[in-house]
């Protein structure tokens, strides 16, 4: 898989592709609109640098949470279009259920929940609640060779390094650098 899709000067890694298939949650839903380019129940949809697959059906728990998602794929699609023509839209990042290392992320945010907490009578009170989130995940196998001070992008979440205070070869912390959004810049329209 190339390290950047437009500079091939970047390297490439290799990514190992396995029968069960880890996805972001927000990439597949049961139903949606026209304008959602993700995993849709009988639709279609490329992973990033594999294959386009479509979801068949899903299992469910007990409280109506989705477990599974059944998808077959088309083998002729590695890195390409299907030769039929048909049109895919969407592409989804993936990672190998059985090559999958577990990470520990963390998502920093601004201190304070407003611009300028010295106007505050108590700054203390306008601290931001979620100025860091600790989240769990699974990430691609080459991030075990990660390097403390170099910087690398989780696809649409930002740019990450590796906490070397923090991260053991058995516990790998990233901690966000740079998002992608910036949510200060929306609440202000």
């Amino acid at each position: 898989m190339p390290n950047h899709p437009n500079k091939p000067e970047m390297g490439s890694r290799e990514v190992p592709f396995s029968a069960e298939i880890w996805i972001d949650r927000a990439d597949f839903r049961e139903e949606a609109n026209k304008q959602y380019k993700r995993l849709v129940l009988g639709k279609e949809v490329r992973l990033r640098n594999a294959y386009v697959i479509k979801a068949e059906r899903v299992e469910k728990d007990a409280e109506g949470n989705i477990t599974t998602i059944f998808c077959t794929y088309d083998a002729d699609t590695l890195s390409k279009d299907p030769a039929d023509g048909r049109k895919v839209k969407g592409v989804i990042h993936w990672v190998s259920a059985a090559h999958a290392l577990p990470v520990e992320i963390r998502l920093y945010d601004r201190l304070f929940s407003v611009p300028n907490p010295g106007a505050a009578d108590d700054f203390l009170a306008v601290i931001n609640p979620e100025s860091l989130v600790i989240k769990q995940g699974y990430a691609e196998p080459s991030l075990a060779q990660a390097e403390a001070g170099k910087a690398y992008q989780f696809e649409r979440e930002g740019y990450f390094c590796l906490d070397s205070r923090y991260a053991t070869a058995t516990n790998l912390v990233f901690n966000r650098t740079v998002g992608l959004r910036d949510t200060w810049a929306k609440a202000g329209e």
